[in-house]
């Protein structure tokens, strides 16, 4: 059918909607490397402007880190641009097979297997381990590509309530009859900051035969003493029997993605999983910077131990100005501001005193819980963190929401 002037007109009208809704959203253009200080255009046409970054995945300031650009150049030069294959034709070098045993060591798991994305992998396991016969038990807050991957497999889905573990029991109790049952969740939740109880999860796991599936993309790398992630945190380490997580955040923060955990999983994975047998391999230039990576990361702890305090102090300093954050102790800090309009304006003027962080409202969160969602980097300094105090004090005395309560904003703003 043509693409008749009644269908254009009907996108148009959406387009208008979310527009007038308050809920459009508009790109930014970086007109640099990702780090903490940048050069930006926004809106699209402006002169550049330049602003601390306070948004970023780069968690632990390697994106443009001098040794992983060399390494990334090497192997450009000594293994080409690209595959131009899936793996399973003649898309595998030597150097994937070595980086998925890095990985290996460094989650402490059987085996693992890369993938284009962690989108890709959450989209890929589900599927490949699972039929009619299991449930899969998620977590009420995951991430939306794991509830993508969960629409694919034909495994019944459940959902207990974020983190309540009482309930997950019921639930577990409830699907006693199926064949395998898999709990989900991520390890960090990306949009409020805190973590999965794998402890408690890994013990009801075990109690009722339940395998135990992590998203760790916000934690790999800098989470736990030694930045292996969540399951180092709760000391569960090689009791999680899937993990998946990216190499887009603090690993170098390119792309690329895997599933880790026990050798079946990641075999059937190998066999089965839809984006990895039918998706170009991950380019050599990127797998050769992964590695980089996990070499630095193998030497020290300097840039996770940073990361950590950097955290802190900044998590302090809002709430010592009376903003309302969500509880966590992870470089994930929202700054609650439950109105999407309002979120938007705290945005842009933040915008205009140098700093780069970006409103959060529907359908990324729920409606009325709108928010400025900050990630701290090991790249921030203290005095990007002590200027951006600054703008944020400055912004939420122009808004009148320091030291005001949840009713008093909704009260003042809406939800």
């Amino acid at each position: 059918m043509a693409y008749s002037t009644t269908m254009r007109t009907g996108y148009q009208q959406e387009i208008h909607d979310i527009k007038n809704s308050g809920l459009f959203k508009e790109e930014r253009f970086i007109h640099a490397p990702q780090a903490a200080d940048i050069e930006v255009e926004y809106p699209s046409g402006s002169s550049l402007k330049k602003v601390i970054n306070m948004c970023a995945n780069n968690y632990l300031g390697l994106s443009s880190h001098p040794d992983v650009i060399k390494a990334a150049h090497e192997g450009l030069d000594h293994r080409g641009y690209g595959m131009s294959s899936v793996r399973f034709i003649c898309g595998t070098q030597d150097i994937h097979r070595e980086l998925e045993q890095k990985m290996t060591d460094f989650l402490g798991t059987e085996d693992t297997i890369l993938f284009p994305s962690c989108m890709d992998a959450n989209a890929g396991v589900f599927e490949a381990i699972l039929n009619e016969q299991d449930v899969m038990i998620s977590d009420r807050l995951v991430h939306a590509s794991i509830i993508d991957g969960i629409r694919l497999c034909k495994a019944q889905h459940d959902t207990f309530k974020h983190s309540n573990m009482e309930h997950l029991e019921e639930k577990l109790q409830l699907h006693s009859d199926k064949r395998r049952k898999v709990i989900i969740t991520d390890g960090v939740f990306s949009m409020d900051g805190d973590t999965a109880q794998l402890d408690e999860m890994v013990a009801l796991a075990e109690k009722y035969d339940a395998l135990v599936f992590v998203d760790d993309s916000h934690a790999t790398g800098f989470i736990g003493k030694t930045g292996r992630g969540t399951h180092e945190k709760y000391n569960v380490v090689g009791k999680i029997d899937i993990i998946t997580t990216t190499f887009g955040k603090a690993l170098g923060g390119a792309s690329g993605g895997c599933v880790s955990g026990r050798k079946e999983i990641v075999e059937l994975c190998r066999q089965r999983a839809r984006p990895y047998l039918f998706s170009n391999t991950v380019a050599p230039v990127i797998i050769s910077g992964i590695t980089k990576v996990l070499e630095l990361l193998s030497k020290s702890t300097e840039r996770r131990d940073k990361l950590e305090q950097n955290a802190a102090y900044w998590r302090t300093g809002l709430t010592d100005a009376g903003f309302i954050l969500k509880e966590g102790d992870t470089p994930i800090v929202p700054v609650m501001l439950f109105n999407a309009k309002l979120a938007q304006d705290v945005s842009r003027d933040l915008y205009a005193e140098g700093i780069y962080a970006v409103g959060f409202f529907f359908p990324v969160v729920p409606k009325g819980q709108a928010r400025i969602r900050t990630q701290i980097s090991a790249g921030h300094d203290r005095h990007h963190l002590d200027k951006a105090l600054d703008a944020f004090k400055k912004v939420g005395k122009k808004h009148n929401i320091l030291g005001k309560t949840k009713q008093e904003m909704i009260d003042m703003y809406g939800l």
